[in-house]
């Protein structure tokens, strides 16, 4: 088989209509499917399993800084929500609202959580008295509804899940430090397990969340370069803290409020995967987060041995990796489609011949090129070949970000990129949120990305208006 020819028919081409391309990796892949509900998916098991993968991941990260898990309920009483106006307003158009509980209207209503600020700061407020108390690290891993009008599975769906931390500190500078780490962890998350690159910094002040200070964002590019934001963290000052009445004692004895963070990333992060790695033949998955990191397909299983050596090659790699061992009586092209459409890293062939040479076959998802290897060292093979998978695609992600990254130094220079080219766009700004709704405007959705922690200086004056620039911001269109 040649190494570019599409195995996967039923699965529009992405230079054709890459919505369509994306819809049809989801449903043929078994990540999701619609459900009876407007707006909300059916995450299949393979698509959850992914998010299992991903939990298990960013859990272990979060733990190893000191971050506790919590549950909080689904529910907020109206009074609660409105108590910080500008987060209140900032969600009201996305609350979904329960009025009945039973047969009886309820005296007041109840917001589905849309995000849990309002929930930890009540209950901040019971538990935190001393500054012996501080910090407190929680974290949350659970279900969001913000309804949507324009709904797209893990990209932006009525109901999803997502982990949401939310922390308190005793000091200004502690709490804008967590707020960095934080966003540090996620970057680090994309590169090392998503296998994908992404531009990281801070949401201007019209693109900030509702009642923070400060919001920082990762902007990762999708294949086609559209901007997709992949998780955030904010800096809430004390704000919430005096809205909610939230004090402790002080180490000099005066009462103080507490300074407040909250960060999270959600199941959009498979949304980002697929539209990152995916091919024409369907998802690729990045190693760590794979639910099957190798597929042992037996060639000619039912001739002698074959299916007894292609156990055994499971048992020894099981050991270490996530295996499937395939002993359908599906064909083996039909088996060979299908692990691609699926995504699975790498794909091991074993048949009579391989076990004569005491040997099997390597094949990469990202490349297609087969290798052929020793069983005496076969698992130091496979854990050398999944780490060139996750190489492979983080550098491909790199090169795609860069390729389609751009740089206006006028009006007309930003204008010609955004109606002809697809990315990202750098160019400096003045600061005026009148300049960057005019560009939204004038470009049909060019929105402020964020702004780079290390700026570039491009030029002295902003690209909208020509006055003198405050910051260098990278532009996109978003998911």
């Amino acid at each position: 088989m040649a190494k570019n020819e599409k195995m996967v028919e039923q699965i529009t081409s992405m230079d054709v209509d890459f919505a369509q391309w994306y819809t049809d990796v989801v449903k043929k892949a078994e990540l999701a499917d619609y459900s009876g509900v407007k707006g909300c998916m059916v995450i299949r098991p393979y698509g959850y399993a992914i998010w299992e993968n991903i939990q298990r991941d960013l859990d272990a990260r979060f733990k190893a800084l000191g971050h506790e898990n919590v549950y909080m309920p689904m529910f907020i009483p109206e009074s609660l929500l409105q108590k910080e106006k500008d987060h209140v307003e900032g969600f009201a158009p996305e609350c979904a609202w329960v009025t009945v509980g039973g047969q009886n209207p309820l005296a007041e209503r109840l917001a589905v959580r849309p995000t849990s600020e309002t929930l930890f700061c009540e209950h901040f407020r019971n538990v935190i008295q001393s500054y012996r108390d501080l910090p407190k690290l929680y974290n949350q891993w659970c279900n969001v509804v913000r309804w949507e009008k324009t709904t797209r599975p893990f990209l932006r769906t009525s109901e999803f899940l997502w982990q949401e931390g939310h922390t308190m500190h005793e000091t200004e500078e502690e709490a804008r430090e967590e707020t960095k780490r934080m966003l540090g962890v996620y970057r680090d998350f994309y590169a090392e397990s998503l296998a994908i690159p992404a531009y990281t910094g801070r949401k201007t002040e019209k693109e900030k969340f509702a009642g923070a200070v400060e919001t920082y964002t990762i902007e990762p590019m999708m294949h086609n370069g559209v901007a997709l934001q992949g998780g955030t963290s904010h800096f809430f000052g004390d704000g919430f803290a005096r809205a909610f009445d939230i004090t402790f004692t002080g180490r000099d004895n005066t009462i103080r409020y507490p300074f407040q963070t909250s960060w999270g990333v959600s199941t959009r992060m498979i949304g980002a995967i697929i539209m990152t790695h995916g091919d024409d033949n369907g998802l690729i998955l990045p190693p760590a987060v794979a639910p099957v990191q190798v597929a042992i397909i037996p060639v000619a299983q039912h001739k002698e041995g074959v299916l007894e050596k292609a156990r055994e090659l499971r048992d020894l790699l099981a050991k270490k990796f996530r295996v499937k061992l395939d002993e359908s009586d599906y064909s083996t092209g039909w088996k060979f489609s299908q692990y691609e459409m699926k995504g699975v890293p790498l794909r091991l062939e074993i048949g009579p011949r391989d076990i004569e040479n005491n040997s099997c076959v390597l094949v990469s998802r990202v490349t297609r090129e087969k290798t052929f290897v020793s069983l005496d060292h076969l698992a130091e093979s496979v854990e050398k070949a999944l780490q060139t998978v996750h190489d492979e695609l983080y550098a491909r992600a790199l090169e795609n970000q860069k390729a389609r990254t751009y740089e206006a130094r006028t009006r007309e220079e930003f204008l010609d990129i955004a109606a002809n080219k697809s990315g990202f766009i750098k160019a400096m700004w003045c600061g005026e949120t009148e300049c960057e709704e005019q560009l939204k405007d004038l470009t049909g959705g060019v929105k402020s990305r964020c702004i780079p922690p290390e700026e570039e200086r491009l030029s002295d004056v902003c690209v909208c208006c020509g006055k003198p620039a405050r910051h260098m911001v990278i532009w996109g269109r978003q998911y």
